[in-house]
């Protein structure tokens, strides 16, 4: 217990509720926004409540991008079809709150998710964050489904920047390497955004 005599899963469910209703708040005061965007702030209210004791969302699905690619793109867009289609979907700026730890919050999504979405894009491999999420992705033996947006699957190659880099281990150098073959392998869907 805290000196605020609330234990820590308590308080993050408090906190949670608190988030949720104050971006519900928000979407029902401002007149820019649609019906879809309320239903969708109103289900992550519903998720928020949906979490275990430990204060962990469950996930069906993980999406897995480069954001400086994607984010306001293709990834969002994947994002809020799946849960208009009521699958909990994990995407890092939407599912994840402050004081959250990157890791941690990552790892755990990972591990409870049955489906991956790897969206491949032109700096996907810049991301050493991409990178280990798709390694442990394929460690995990999840099932990926890759997106090629704006890139082929041949272009999937570590930067030799990041191969000689000194602040990455040659193990993980391996695991990356590794994890990108795999979803060279893997049918999966090309997204052109000049033809959509």
């Amino acid at each position: 217990m805290s000196s605020t005599g609330l234990s820590r899963g308590r308080r993050c469910t408090i906190a949670s509720r608190l988030n949720a209703s104050a971006e519900a708040a928000v979407a029902a005061t401002s007149s820019s926004r649609g019906e879809k965007q309320k239903a969708a702030v109103a289900r992550r209210v519903e998720y928020y409540d949906e979490e275990d004791a430990r204060g962990e969302a469950r996930y069906d699905v993980f999406i897995n991008h480069r954001g400086v690619d994607t984010k306001r793109t293709v990834a969002r867009l994947l994002y809020d079809r799946l849960v208009a289609a009521g699958v909990r979907a994990f995407l890092d700026n939407q599912s994840m709150r402050p004081g959250d730890r990157l890791d941690e919050r990552i790892g755990e999504a990972i591990s409870q998710c049955g489906v991956a979405v790897a969206i491949f894009s032109p700096h996907y491999c810049d991301s050493e964050y991409c990178l280990r999420e798709l390694a442990l992705l394929v460690e995990s033996r999840k099932k990926i489904i890759p997106v090629f947006y704006n890139i082929k699957p041949s272009d999937l190659v570590l930067p030799q920047a990041v191969v000689e880099s000194v602040a990455h281990h040659p193990r993980d150098i391996e695991r990356f390497k590794f994890a990108l073959r795999e979803v060279k392998n893997t049918v999966g869907l090309t997204y052109d955004p000049a033809t959509g």
